[in-house]
């Protein structure tokens, strides 16, 4: 979120110091599996809506990234196929057609629910997997987590309105100063928050002496493990989803296998026999990684805010400092949006995203506002 936040700023002509306590990408977002999966198309709310346009509009974003540094991001529209396992689901997909068929538009292009008797690639995806049928959606896709943030750091490279500064934690606000780990102060007109699971605790302490304290933490880290093997797959393959089981083709005869969602744990850095047993699935699952080796696992803490939506805009009590944060799951395919949002905020004008995705209405669900 950040690094889209540095690069629409340089759009923009406005000057700005992107600060790491680490490097840009070195977190959760330096991660492996890079799936965009669209919500579930019925009750089709704001939130919905918000995400459909994000994971359209995210192709000219990528396009634009692409041409301007020579690099690719890994990103494909490559669909999703989502096996059945029991009979009651099948009604239920039946009626998701017809929702997506409502729905999912934009402009002349339609994105298709399908409902499928059989496995479409029996190599890809077990037949046995879906006994009461599967699912083929046309709108998910996915992109490389590391090659997009790879693009992003190099549109800013060498630019006139963004200095980088890494290894610089800030480790507490002022109104109009961020503190650092070594005692030097950073002056600021605005600051954008976009620290992953470190905003939390910088937000918490906002507002003055005057403010009510929370009830509940504004927001919570959560594990998440995920492995790559090397298999000789089509990348242009759909994504497999089931269960929470996220299997991803991706170029150069990878796949991406994810991910856990652990609240509680010792290590965040650290893999173990659950991510072993995804494996494990996957392996059951999709008989073309039967014998396809591991070459890497990774394991990292994504920002879970106290509602779990996004949590991005100004502070109630102190405007110039903005979030830009939470996601947990989404933001690979949001955050070039709430970019934008984070960004009008600068300027005073209204975020065009939910309310349910502002600072203050987290801030309200945290207990600090009636």
């Amino acid at each position: 979120m950040g690094l889209w936040a540095a690069v629409k700023a340089e759009r923009q002509g406005i000057r700005t110091l992107l600060l790491d306590a680490v490097r840009p990408a070195s977190g959760a977002s330096g991660g492996l599996l890079g799936a965009l999966m669209p919500h579930m198309p019925d009750r089709f709310g704001e939130k919905k809506k918000f995400q459909f346009d994000a994971l359209i509009t995210l192709e000219d974003e990528v396009r634009r990234l692409e041409a301007e540094t020579g690099l690719s991001c890994g990103y494909r529209r490559c669909g999703r196929i989502i096996p059945l396992p029991k009979p009651h689901l099948r009604p239920i997909a039946a009626r998701h057609g017809l929702d997506a068929a409502e729905h999912w538009r934009a402009g002349d292009r339609h994105f298709a629910w399908r409902l499928l008797d059989a496995s479409p690639d029996a190599g890809w995806v077990q037949p046995q997997a879906g006994p009461a049928g599967f699912v083929h959606d046309t709108l998910a896709a996915r992109v490389s987590p590391r090659a997009l943030t790879a693009a992003l750091l190099a549109a800013i490279h060498g630019s006139h309105y963004v200095q980088r500064v890494d290894g610089q934690r800030v480790v507490s606000l002022e109104r109009d100063a961020a503190v650092l780990q070594t005692g030097e102060r950073i002056g600021f007109g605005h600051i954008i928050i976009a620290a992953g699971t470190g905003s939390f605790a910088l937000l918490e302490r906002l507002g003055g002496a005057g403010a009510v304290p929370l009830v509940r933490p504004l927001g919570s880290a959560v594990k998440g493990q995920a492995a790559l093997l090397k298999a000789d797959v089509d990348p242009g393959r759909p994504v497999i989803f089931l269960n929470g089981l996220y299997v991803v083709a991706h170029e150069g005869g990878h796949v991406a296998i994810g991910s856990t969602s652990e609240d509680r744990f010792e290590d965040g850095v650290s893999t173990d026999e659950q991510l072993e047993g995804l494996i494990a699935r996957a392996r059951e699952l999709s008989p073309d990684l039967q014998v396809a080796s591991v070459v890497e696992r990774w394991a990292g803490l994504r920002p879970k805010a106290v509602d779990r939506d996004p949590m991005v805009g100004p502070h109630p009590d102190c405007a110039q400092v903005i979030a830009l944060t939470g996601g947990f799951k989404v933001s690979f395919g949001l955050a070039h949006r709430l970019a934008d949002a984070a960004l009008a905020a600068l300027s005073g004008q209204p975020a065009d995203m939910p309310r349910s995705f502002t600072l203050s209405h987290h801030l309200e669900v945290a207990g600090m506002r009636a």
